[in-house]
């Protein structure tokens, strides 16, 4: 062992090794609910396709709202309301909550975009990640 190890960076990647497939279970993007089989049991699914689960879940779920969650868990989107900003300074601070909410999730190894699209009364976020697995866009 020499003795730069520790400044090396070596240990990220021994825990990027050790970390078990993600594992959630499907989900129903259009309805909103979980996928079952035939016997009525949830589906499991692993590595990015679960990641992708995690990713919507967390960005709906208002951080610190429930107590079943880590306090690291979800977005702080409740700040935003009633809050005067301009169209592209909210689209910043969205982003740096975005990216807040989602590198908490040991698996993603970076945030590589945030882009909005507003459609109406619905702004949609395309993301790049990039994974333990590879890189992943999510739209949500």
């Amino acid at each position: 062992m020499s003795a730069e190890f520790p400044f090396t960076g070596g240990v990220s990647a021994l825990v990027e090794q050790e970390l078990p497939p993600f594992r959630e279970y499907a989900w129903d993007f259009e309805n909103d609910c979980f996928i079952y089989d035939d016997a009525g049991k949830r589906i499991i699914v692993e590595d990015d396709e679960a990641l992708k689960i995690w990713v919507y879940k967390a960005l709906k779920t208002e951080r610190y709202e429930y107590l079943a969650y880590s306090w690291q868990y979800g977005i702080e989107l409740k700040p935003f309301i009633g809050k005067v900003m301009g169209v592209y300074e909210r689209y910043s601070e969205l982003k740096r909550v975005i990216i807040e909410c989602l590198m908490v999730n040991p698996y993603i190894r970076s945030v590589d975009s945030v882009d909005f699209q507003t459609d109406g009364d619905y702004t949609h976020c395309d993301i790049a990640l990039t994974t333990v697995y590879g890189e992943v866009n999510i739209n949500v």
